[in-house]
């Protein structure tokens, strides 16, 4: 596929390479769940456009997958995909993760948080028969998938943005002009007020939602400077609605005529990575979007609110 190439007109004269700093360097970016779904795209999207992008997960293999089949197709040559193991449940490996980084790196342009969870669904319909029905399904419901789902979903966020911030700031220390972000990858389920049969996931994506804000207010100070923005997703194809990858990491979900009349999305098709890519480039890119939440969803919640 043809990848957005960012071109930015600044006083007239077009900038083909805006992710390139006026001393010559290239951005440095880190994505975490980078080797499969969302986070891929993203991944692909900045290193086609000539950054250094460090991709994370718990599973290498996933990484080294990922880094093999796309790591040598990329459109700019100065791109990179390097691939970091972590869990980003586990502070120890977070921090372990930016003792590796900051071994070959001064400042950090863009981090993405992205890597997400769902577990367990609810058959909300039981509201339908009885209280007493509804509340044995929902009580049911394992407390521990609750603390898992809001333990990657939210907590590890706030730690990976926390542990990377003077990385991040080092960016604005650099180049006066350009302030380093952070890109928390939410969902739609995080804004509808359906349940969608997941109460502990859209818990957390609403959860992740306020975090982005509240980092936000935060991280806009003086003396840190660094931009906060959140990107809401609505239904892309990933492990987590596809059910797998196929051999070169990527999902796809199967659709018809009528997709669209069937999930309610009026743009009548699930989100492509041409869509993710422009709302990640956007946000990293535009020095005036602070604290914001961009919906990417197709119009789903337009019929969904």
């Amino acid at each position: 596929m043809a990848w957005p190439v960012l071109v930015l007109a600044v006083g007239g004269v077009a900038n083909a390479h805006p992710l390139r700093t006026k001393e010559g360097g290239r951005w440095v970016c880190v994505v975490t769940g980078g080797g499969t779904g969302i986070g891929l795209m993203i991944a692909q999207a900045f290193a086609n456009n000539g950054a250094r992008v460090y991709i994370t997960s718990r599973r290498e293999d996933a990484l080294a997958q990922s880094v093999k089949q796309w790591g040598s197709s990329l459109q700019h040559p100065r791109g990179r995909l390097i691939p970091l193991t972590c869990d980003v449940t586990s502070k120890d490996s977070i921090q372990a993760l930016v003792q590796q980084i900051e071994k070959s790196e001064t400042h950090l342009d863009l981090l993405v948080n992205n890597v997400g969870i769902s577990e367990g669904a609810s058959d909300t319909d039981k509201a339908e028969e009885s209280a007493k029905d509804l509340s044995a399904e929902l009580f049911n419901e394992d407390q521990g998938s609750w603390e898992n789902v809001y333990r990657t979903n939210v907590i590890g966020y706030f730690f990976l943005a926390t542990a990377f911030l003077p990385l991040l700031h080092a960016t604005t220390q650099r180049r006066p002009q350009h302030t380093a972000s952070v890109i928390n990858i939410s969902s739609i389920s995080g804004i509808t007020r359906t349940t969608q049969h997941h109460f502990k996931y859209n818990v957390s994506k609403a959860a992740t939602i306020h975090l982005s804000t509240l980092l936000a207010q935060e991280f806009r100070k003086k003396a840190v400077r660094v931009r906060v923005n959140n990107i809401a997703p609505g239904i892309f194809p990933s492990e987590m609605t596809a059910g797998e990858s196929d051999e070169s990491n990527k999902s796809h979900i199967p659709t018809n005529g009528d997709y669209g009349e069937k999930k309610g999305i009026p743009a009548g098709r699930p989100g492509r990575d041409e869509d993710m890519a422009q709302a990640a480039l956007m946000f990293a890119c535009n020095q005036y979007a602070y604290g914001q939440t961009l919906a990417i969803d197709g119009g789903y919640l337009l019929e969904h609110p």
